[in-house]
Formats: C-alpha cells, sequence, structure tokens
C-alpha cells in the first residue's frame, strides 16, 4: 500500500477541518452560551473503544487466516472468545458512552452514533461464527464458515477505522484550539 493510500484519510480530514474553520462564523463558543464543548469523558472513552477495536481487529484478521491453515478447532474457540471478549469489552464501553451522551458535543454524538451500528453488527457476526464453530466443529473450511470469518474481518477494519478518524479527528481539533487560543488568533 502506497504512503498517499495510507495517509488519504488523514489529509481528507484535514482537509476538511480546514474547510469547516474557514466557513466558521465569527462567533465563538464562549459568545454562544448554547453550544456544547468537547466532553473530556467521551472523548477519554472514544480512546477506550479505539483499543479495543484495534484488537478486535488484530484477532479478527488472524482468525480469518485460520481458515487456511489446518488448526484444530479448539484453536478456532480460542479466537473467537478471544474477539466475543473485545466485542463485549467494545459493548460496555458504548454503554458508558450513551450514558454521557447529553455531554457530548455534536462531533461526538456523531461517533457514538456511527459506532454503534458496526459494533452491533460485529456482534451479530461474532455470534454466527460461534454459534456455526459449535454445530460444526469439523467444517472449519466451509464457504459459509469462510464468509463468517470475512465479514468479522471486514467490519472490524471498518470499526478500528471509524472510531481511530474520530480520535485523531479530537487530538487535532484539541491542537488547533490551544493554537488558536496560544497564538490569539481572532476569528473573523
Amino acid at each position: 500500500m502506497s504512503i498517499f493510500k495510507k495517509s488519504a484519510p488523514f489529509l481528507l480530514m484535514l482537509g476538511l477541518f480546514a474547510m469547516a474553520f474557514l466557513l466558521m462564523p465569527s462567533a465563538t463558543a464562549a459568545d454562544n452560551p448554547k453550544a456544547k464543548m468537547d466532553s473530556e469523558e467521551v472523548t477519554k472513552l472514544l480512546g477506550e473503544v479505539q483499543t479495543e477495536a484495534v484488537e478486535l481487529k488484530m484477532d479478527a484478521e488472524k482468525m480469518e487466516s485460520y481458515t487456511i491453515s489446518k488448526l484444530s478447532w479448539e484453536s478456532h474457540a480460542h479466537a473467537v472468545q478471544q474477539i466475543r471478549e473485545h466485542v463485549n469489552a467494545a459493548g460496555r464501553l458504548l454503554t458508558r458512552l450513551n450514558e454521557n451522551r447529553a455531554l457530548a458535543s455534536p462531533w461526538q454524538e456523531q461517533a457514538i452514533d456511527e459506532i454503534t451500528p458496526l459494533l452491533r453488527e460485529l456482534a451479530a457476526n461474532t455470534t454466527a461464527v460461534i454459534e456455526h464453530l459449535d454445530a460444526n466443529k469439523t467444517r472449519l473450511h466451509s464457504a459459509e464458515y469462510k464468509e463468517y470469518l470475512t465479514a468479522n474481518y471486514e467490519v472490524s477494519k471498518e470499526l478500528s477505522a471509524l472510531i481511530t478518524d474520530f480520535v485523531d479527528y479530537a487530538k487535532h481539533k484539541n491542537k488547533f484550539e490551544y493554537l488558536t487560543n496560544k497564538l490569539e488568533i481572532q476569528r473573523k
């Protein structure tokens, strides 16, 4: 993969952020008491969900590679158990995010809204993998099983990328605001 492809999401986010800054009205959050500030707790929880999502992606990728190996069903069961634990941990964090939703800024609410369906899909896929494995211990190379594992990997990859983009956005937004205040730049 070229460096451009790896940095394209970052460059896109940076470009969108710059455009948003140029189109922003001159009023600041201090001028608008109704404007919601970023919640530190929500940002922290997003970072924790990101950690789980990265682990999920790595575990799902490893498990998908099992379809071309001759590992035992016990190895598959152990791998899917790790995925299940990460899905459950991410689900608990999502519950906490929703509990803190009232404190969230608009972009944080959007993050919660976009993470939720992907995590639900991943939980459903993981359940399907577990059920298939329980019922078909000797059919580890069936097309259906491979499809489940591929779907799990694809969704976990999408979830990880999405959360990483939101966490990166938060870091860059905070740095931008810090530098704006430090340099006392006036928005006109």
